[in-house]
């Protein structure tokens, strides 16, 4: 059997040394699949089952505490003839995208660790949504990893060139690829970034064409597709997520389309950092960009400068933030503090009513 060389995997001395740390009898492997209870591994002899120890089960208080797919682990052995491998260790992370898990709760779910860059794939079809985009990018780049936005479906698209206008627009700092799974070299602009030792994770939503692309890639039809509905929309496949070695060299791993994609974290700094550039020409340092006078983000919309459904969206994204984790007095306490708007916006109008009171006297 060929041996699996795991630095093409992305293994480097960082995990090696941390690994020394532990018992010296376990070895390295990779998350490759997650189920329920199980997980698919890699190792130097090739995939096997494997199941987390006790001991980790129990110190394990959230789901990011559990093994996740990308991530580096400590097991018992690197044959599954005598039963399924035991996770006994988690090596740290250099990176990973988060997301909350759908519904109210406030839990997080890691989709995806490890990864050196991240392609948030939007379609030119009916799927195209830069609301979405931009919740997509504020996320990712929180992620530690580089973001890139790739568009897929380009044969269905009439005007490709106001689409990719529009993306620009949002992905400030972001590389922007064009592709098609329909033409025969429509996917040769992401191919360069799959290296030996890096991995891409694809990120987007149902049906945008993620499984086809990473079928290209590897160059066989490892993962289901399905043509696109009479919407225009695709069809949702991909159930798991799952790292897949390219035999050129390098990792990927496919995730499920996201029809939620809850914030726990994100970098709005970077993803919103025209906003973030203009406010600090505002009068008041917590401007909200309201009713405050002299507020140099509204008047950047008012001369055109600044779409004012991109501040709308920045301004939701930063109450998910703030109310992410709070239990329900905290979130009341918080809301009654936005009913009363800016200190510095209160103080502006107490001065404006004092000095009305004056002249009147």
């Amino acid at each position: 059997m060929d041996k699996i060389n795991l630095y093409d995997l992305g293994l480097n001395e960082r995990y090696i040394q941390e690994a020394s740390m532990y018992e010296k009898d376990l070895y390295i492997a990779r998350v490759s699949a997650q189920y329920k209870d199980m997980y698919k591994i890699i190792t130097e002899n090739g995939e096997i089952l494997a199941e987390i120890s006790g001991k980790l089960n129990y110190s394990s208080k959230s789901a990011i505490d559990y093994p996740a797919v990308g991530d580096w682990i400590l097991v018992d052995r690197i044959i599954g003839e005598n039963g399924n491998a035991i996770i006994h260790h988690i090596l740290s992370r250099k990176s990973y995208f988060e997301r909350k898990v759908a519904g109210a709760r406030s839990d997080s779910q890691i989709v995806a660790a490890n990864i050196d860059t991240v392609f948030i794939c939007m379609s030119l079809n009916n799927d195209f949504n830069i609301r979405r985009l931009e919740r997509y990018i504020s996320i990712a780049w929180d992620s530690m990893a580089t973001p890139m936005v790739v568009l897929t479906k380009a044969d269905l698209c009439k005007d490709i060139e106001s689409k990719v206008l529009e993306v620009q627009s949002v992905a400030i700092g972001i590389d922007i690829l064009v592709t098609s799974s329909v033409l025969e070299d429509g996917y040769l602009a992401i191919k360069k970034y799959i290296k030996s030792g890096k991995t891409i994770a694809f990120i987007g939503s149902s049906g945008v064409g993620k499984s086809t692309l990473i079928n290209k890639l590897i160059g066989n039809e490892t993962l289901k597709t399905n043509s696109i509905r009479n919407d225009d929309k695709g069809k949702h496949t991909t159930t798991h997520r799952e790292l897949i070695l390219v035999p050129d060299g390098g990792v990927v791993i496919d995730t499920p389309g996201m029809r939620e994609l809850g914030i726990i974290n994100a970098d709005l700094d970077k993803s919103f950092s025209d906003i973030e550039e203009i406010a600090k020409r505002c009068k008041f340092s917590d401007c909200r960009h309201e009713n405050e006078p002299k507020c140099a983000v509204k008047e950047a919309i008012e001369e055109g400068l600044l779409d004012i459904e991109r501040l709308e969206n920045y301004k939701k994204l930063q109450r998910e933030l703030k109310y992410s984790g709070l239990n329900s007095k905290q979130l009341e306490k918080e809301k009654i503090n936005e009913m009363f708007g800016s200190m510095g916006a209160m103080k502006e109008a107490q001065k404006l009513i004092k000095s009305k009171n004056k002249r009147r006297r």
